[in-house]
């Protein structure tokens, strides 16, 4: 990706940052939340029904309120990643990597050769459509493009320090819901068992240089990430922020 990454110079310079994840495949809704200055927007391919061509397009508007995209896709899987990127996303993110292996297999994906085996092409988004920004693509590509790996059980935390040691990998993102449930108490998100587990993780991966990510679900649980200085913070997702909106204009109205 030849653009600007505005997420990743923000993290540079060690910004708490704030972002959400998109399952409405609606480019209006998209414009609407990167109108109000939030520093990042998950496109979610693994739980929203989104193609390649709908996503390009979100990234173009995200890019229009200088907003990162980043995509998550479902899967380490070559081809998925490589496309993400193509349509110059800002980043990609992975859900449950569990050991070191995994997160290098992404970072081999993801990153141009010598580092990586990524397939090549100037003309797509990332290389602004240009045979000559061939020969700049690959080094600048590989070092703007962030790789999030989600962390999600008690294996994955098991082997978080050998994870985070992984040249490439840019942000742990620690997921709350998923952990919770791994530690049988599914939503508790704030249980004092996950909160420690969270500590913990955010002490392996800020010693290994790495940036840390995880969920708010309320504004409370977001006060608790910004005072445990989380870098990469993710409020709720679209469908709830809206439907908990409407909620409560209906409560007041049925008083």
């Amino acid at each position: 990706m030849l653009s600007k990454n505005y997420l990743q110079e923000k993290l540079v310079k060690n910004q708490q940052t704030i972002g959400t994840w998109n399952i409405i495949n609606s480019p209006v809704l998209v414009d609407v939340i990167a109108s109000t200055a939030i520093d990042f927007i998950i496109i979610d391919a693994e739980h929203g029904s989104f193609s390649y061509e709908t996503a390009q397009l979100l990234v173009s508007v995200c890019e229009s309120q200088q907003v990162s995209p980043i995509m998550r896709v479902g899967e380490i899987n070559e081809s998925l990643i490589l496309r993400a990127l193509d349509i110059g996303m800002h980043g990609v993110q992975l859900p449950n990597i569990q050991t070191a292996k995994d997160a290098q297999l992404f970072v081999q994906y993801a990153k141009y050769p010598p580092v990586g085996v990524r397939g090549f092409s100037p003309y797509t988004k990332a290389g602004l459509y240009d045979v000559n920004n061939a020969s700049k693509l690959p080094e600048i590509a590989n070092n703007n493009s962030l790789l999030i790996v989600n962390i999600e059980d008690q294996i994955g935390l098991q082997n978080l320090d050998s994870i985070a040691k992984i040249d490439g990998i840019d942000v742990i993102f620690i997921g709350l819901f998923d952990l919770s449930k791994s530690l049988g108490i599914p939503g508790d998100i704030s249980n004092k068992k996950v909160l420690k587990k969270l500590d913990e993780a955010i002490k392996i991966a800020h010693n290994n240089q790495k940036k840390v990510g995880s969920i708010a679900s309320t504004l409370e649980m977001l006060e608790i990430l910004k005072n445990k200085k989380v870098d990469y913070i993710t409020y709720s997702v679209d469908t709830g922020v809206i439907k908990e909106s409407y909620l409560k204009i209906i409560k007041e109205f049925k008083k």
